[in-house]
């Protein structure tokens, strides 16, 4: 157990990887608050950001400086983009993206000068594939997010980065909220494309796995600007820097556009 006590905020701690976090830095003996809509200790929508802000308050009227922010909240949300509703787009955007960026917002004036900021993007704000257009939209402005705070914190002495991940044997894809409509111009090729299968579930990485591979990165003395968890995911971001984007799209289409037979 560490002697000294840090107190770190996580938001989305009561599931998947946030919920793995949560439960190794309080083993080490660390004092963790976690902010999610199924939390015990701040039952909060980081989509509303009013809440949010409350919720800040009262961390730092109670806990004082914040030592680590790890932004774990998001949900997926899968569909052909002409058929999803605005609404749900939306509210894709308000969660993921403004989730993480007025969470930091709130956290930058009540955190420790040598604090750092840990933003969880994923694989595909980097390699966007089919049907998850938003899912990947919303984690591509988020990592682009973290660049950017890492630039404007650059002399301030709080550290920043942004952790790609692949994907992770979690809930997470059982709860992405999976829209099937279809048309002539689909078929069933999003349903094909969307849903979970055994086979897809044998390729992802363990949770633990990913934890442990976090929980490094949490620790590391100086933070680099972005981190890929994944071999897959690390292979395309090889190829990525040699090949052209068209390939690279041509490859991840053909991983994940299921075509229907």
């Amino acid at each position: 157990m560490r002697i000294e006590k840090r107190t770190i905020v996580i938001t989305g701690a009561t599931s998947g990887l946030g919920k793995g976090l949560k439960e190794i830095f309080e083993k080490k003996g660390d004092v963790v608050i976690d902010i999610s809509i199924d939390s015990e200790q701040y039952k909060c929508d980081v989509g509303d950001y009013k809440a949010l802000k409350k919720v800040f308050d009262d961390i730092y009227l109670n806990y004082g400086e914040i030592d680590m922010l790890i932004t774990c909240a998001g949900y997926g949300l899968s569909g052909a983009i002409e058929l999803l509703d605005e609404q749900q787009t939306k509210k894709q955007f308000d969660v993921n993206f403004f989730g993480t960026a007025n969470a930091c917002k709130y956290a930058i004036p009540i955190m420790n000068k040598n604090g750092k900021i840990i933003i969880m993007a994923s694989a595909t704000a980097i390699f966007p594939v089919p049907f998850r257009a938003y899912y990947s939209a919303s984690k591509a402005a988020v990592d682009n997010f973290a660049r950017a705070l890492k630039m404007e914190l650059s002399r301030s002495g709080i550290q920043v980065t942004s952790i790609c991940p692949g994907d992770v044997k979690t809930n997470f894809s059982a709860n992405r909220i999976k829209i099937y409509e279809t048309n002539e111009r689909y078929g069933k090729s999003i349903e094909k494309s969307t849903k979970p299968t055994e086979k897809s579930e044998k390729r992802r990485m363990s949770p633990e796995y990913a934890i442990k591979k976090i929980y490094k990165i949490c620790e590391k003395k100086n933070l680099k600007n972005r981190y890929i968890i994944g071999k897959t995911f690390k292979m395309l971001n090889f190829f990525n820097k040699m090949f052209s984007i068209k390939l690279i799209d041509k490859v991840c289409t053909k991983m994940y556009y299921k075509k229907e037979k």
